[in-house]
């Protein structure tokens, strides 16, 4: 077997802004909390180690904010992409031009301390 993501990383200036947000895009849930602030959250029921990467949102006096070389891409599974997109919105998403087309089947946001994701257009099955 090859290696797998198990988590991904997210410095962070505030873990718990950014914990209720992404929890709230994914249907996740808090799976641990540590000294320090750091917050792990990630699929109910699965946990560290399983099948799908958790979060980690790191607490960090020097976050990089913005455009990071690794941004997440999510897709609607119980909506359209226009439902999910206001959905998005109303946790606290903002729109981004980043200078994709009029026309882009997707949409550039950034989460609320404006790191960058994208909202494809596919619907996944649940």
């Amino acid at each position: 077997m090859a290696s797998r993501i198990s988590e991904l990383v997210l410095k962070c200036a505030d873990a718990e802004l950014l914990a209720r947000f992404w929890s709230s895009v994914l249907g996740y849930v808090e799976i641990d909390r540590e000294d320090g602030g750091l917050i792990e959250i990630g699929p109910p029921d699965a946990g560290f180690g399983g099948l799908q990467p958790t979060i980690l949102l790191m607490p960090s006096e020097d976050p990089r904010f913005g455009r990071l070389p690794l941004h997440i891409d999510v897709n609607p599974v119980d909506r359209d992409q226009d439902d999910e997109l206001e959905r998005l919105l109303a946790l606290g998403a903002r729109p981004l031009d980043i200078g994709q087309p009029a026309d882009a089947p997707w949409h550039v946001l950034a989460d609320p301390e404006g790191n960058e994701f994208c909202l494809l257009r596919r619907q996944l099955e649940p």
